[in-house]
């Protein structure tokens, strides 16, 4: 055991978080923790961090625990380096380290003698104590961990202060990844990364060896690395084995579990309650009427409280403004800052209906991309136009301007939904974290997350018909981030995306755009192709070299070359080495597009199946009657039109590479 949270109770004014809630963190495990937003997960955070009392209730820890804790905002001052900020953090190895020091220094100037010997059994406990924590590679872990996180080696250098706030984020994250602390306990740590470090944090977290408590909207991310869930729901911590998914498979089963045995309970009930009534007054019965008064109290005691169901809030937001087909064209769009030469020659359109996600590593230039299509950056050389009737919001945390400091959030809301009534816009509010007095707050007071959250809601009650959102997500809780998947994934219009969350990603893009090396590529496909696409791209090169290899390997003795010579059938073991390697990586190969074959056929047939369906519907004369209907069939059916010969044509590409590879 690492920390133990005992029965612990937490109430906000007349209000009760939790009561009774107990949760044991052991070596090794990683916990998700999870609930509504305002049921009080940062608190519990801070109460194991010892920064809040709990009400009643204990929190313990072994011997010498040390636990780190990485808070939602932070900021950096001082003139210390990223680097510098990220090593000074290993405050036990740098302490080590002087002591260290301090006692070369006294055994340089101090005579020999029992003293000296003393101290020298002390220098050589202090250094293997050195060596055990890391110190010699201090530096190189630092280092790495920066990298992982999306740092280039250049800023490494650079004063800490000089970075925004989500880099500083990104600094903060670093340092306690560093000190590697018993327990970690993580507040949104996937907020200000983008999607490559947040593969490289999943890993990192996967192997941590201490304890991890973390909270977070990101449901991928929480698969891939949690082992644990703890859910405050209902007033009450429950706990649960397994990953996000797991969890929520684990609790609807439980659910059904206890909404059966509640319609048992209350079947029960009915029948006892007829049975008594009817035979209250025949002496003959009586009996049997009070065995069934005594079993029917009983039954009423032990009756099954169903959990509160969260309410899911549910939006048709308007469509926007009808476009031409092509929304936005680059033709020939260079980007330069001085030296730094983003990229050159770009081509891209963008048309009426694409979903688009914007993905490669940190720094390659994703945001300046969306800028340079939303107009908010110009570019170098090359030509950016928008396509007939189209207008563009832009989303972004920096970009809040639009915001009046002396409206209230229902003011906001009034002035970007004039046709809507107050409950409508209350609903909407609520859905993004806003509740209750919370929508009589001045502009003036929010926070920056509450700023980006009403931003956010003003964007989809009125939306444009190309929009552009970075990082969307941060600062939503999980039921606010369905609320704008499910806008997004039904909005009719443009849709340019970046994001860290690989679900939402995964559910809104149909497109996406991979920058990286000075380069954009466009993948015609959702974000499982552009992986399938991206895995065949790095897997060509060396297993294709190694199967195509026909000469003696480099390395290959003078012997096996003589033999090669003679023109005897004889393998040297680096040969057989190498061919086997080959076969591997073609078997690999294939397995994989193998795969794809069978997802793209299951798509392909219910993605005919459907459009059969709608053909038969567009020949019933009452479609053509109700407009809603029509329009809904009709984008399915226009959909389905593009996206058939898509998996049709993939299909074919995969069979022919199969068949190759099977022949080979």
């Amino acid at each position: 055991m690492i920390a133990l949270a005992d029965k612990i109770t937490k109430s906000f004014g007349g209000r009760v978080l939790y009561t009774a809630a107990t949760l044991q963190l052991n070596a090794g495990e990683r916990w998700g923790l999870v609930g509504p937003n305002g049921a009080g997960k940062t608190t519990l955070l801070k109460i194991l961090m010892g920064q809040e009392e709990p009400d009643e209730g204990t929190v313990s820890f072994a011997k010498d625990t040390t636990v780190g804790y990485l808070e939602q905002e932070t900021k950096l001052a001082g003139e210390k380096s990223a680097l510098e900020e990220v090593i000074d953090s290993a405050k036990e190895i740098k302490t080590l380290e002087r002591k260290i020091k301090d006692m070369e220094h006294q055994i340089s100037v101090m005579p020999e003698g029992d003293e000296q010997y003393a101290l020298l059994e002390k220098y050589g406990a202090a250094q293997d104590r050195y060596e055990r924590l890391g110190g010699y590679e201090l530096d190189a872990r630092a280092r790495q961990i920066l990298g992982g996180l999306g740092f280039p080696v250049e800023d490494f250098d650079k004063p800490a202060k000089e970075f925004s706030g989500g880099w500083q984020m990104r600094i903060a994250l670093s340092k306690l990844l560093l000190r590697h602390p018993d327990l970690l306990l993580l507040d949104e740590p996937t907020n200000h990364l983008d999607l490559e470090s947040v593969k490289w944090l999943e890993s990192f977290l996967s192997a941590y060896d201490g304890a991890v408590l973390l909270v977070s909207h990101d449901r991928a991310f929480m698969d891939a690395c949690v082992s644990h869930v703890a859910a405050l729901e209902n007033k009450r911590l429950m706990t649960y084995t397994g990953n996000y998914s797991s969890y929520l498979k684990q609790r609807e089963d439980n659910l059904e579990q206890l909404r059966a045995k509640r319609a048992a309970q209350e079947r029960d009930i009915q029948h006892m309650e007829v049975f008594i009534e009817r035979f209250r007054y025949k002496p003959t019965k009586a009996k049997q009427v009070q065995e069934r008064i005594k079993k029917l109290e009983k039954v009423r005691e032990e009756l099954v409280v169903l959990p509160e169901s969260s309410k899911k809030v549910h939006f048709r937001f308007p469509d926007p403004p009808r476009t031409g087909d092509e929304v936005v064209s680059l033709e020939g769009v260079a980007k330069h800052y001085e030296d730094n030469d983003v990229y050159d020659d770009v081509n891209l359109k963008l048309y009426r209906g694409d979903h688009v996600a914007l993905v490669g590593p940190n720094g390659a230039g994703k945001s300046t991309l969306m800028k340079l299509i939303n107009g908010h950056e110009a570019p170098t050389a090359g030509s950016v136009k928008l396509g007939q009737n189209v207008t563009v919001s832009y989303y972004a945390q920096h970009q809040l301007e639009t915001l009046k400091e002396s409206y209230t959030v229902l003011q906001e809301m009034d002035e970007a939904a004039p046709g809507w009534t107050t409950s409508q816009e209350r609903k909407l509010l609520g859905a993004f974290l806003f509740h209750g007095d919370d929508v009589d707050k001045k502009v003036g007071v929010l926070s920056g997350g509450e700023r980006a959250r009403l931003a956010l809601a003003r964007m989809l009650v009125a939306p444009d018909p190309l929009l552009c959102l970075d990082e969307p997500t941060n600062h939503l809780d999980i039921d606010s981030v369905d609320v704008l998947e499910e806008a997004l994934v039904n909005f009719p219009g443009t849709i340019v995306l970046i994001s860290h969350d690989e679900h939402l990603v995964r559910a809104v893009a149909n497109k996406v755009v991979d920058v990286r090396d000075h380069k954009v590529t466009l993948y015609d496909g959702d974000y499982d192709y552009y992986l399938y696409k991206r895995a065949e791209l790095e897997g060509e090169a060396s297993p294709t070299e190694a199967a195509g290899e026909k000469n003696v390997p480099a390395t290959a003795t003078p012997a096996a070359k003589q033999q090669q010579g003679t023109g005897r059938n004889v393998k040297t073991k680096e040969q057989r080495r190498a061919e086997a390697e080959a076969r591997n990586a073609a078997n690999k190969a294939v397995r994989a597009e193998k795969k794809r074959l069978k997802q793209i056929e299951a798509e392909l047939k219910h993605a005919q199946d459907r459009y059969k369906e709608l053909v038969a519907q567009m020949a019933d004369e009452e479609l053509y009657n109700d407009s809603e209907r029509f329009d809904k069939c009709m984008k399915e059916y226009n959909a389905l039109s593009k996206r058939i010969p898509q998996l049709e044509e993939e299909w074919l590409e995969l069979t022919e590479k199969i068949e190759e590879s099977l022949n080979a």
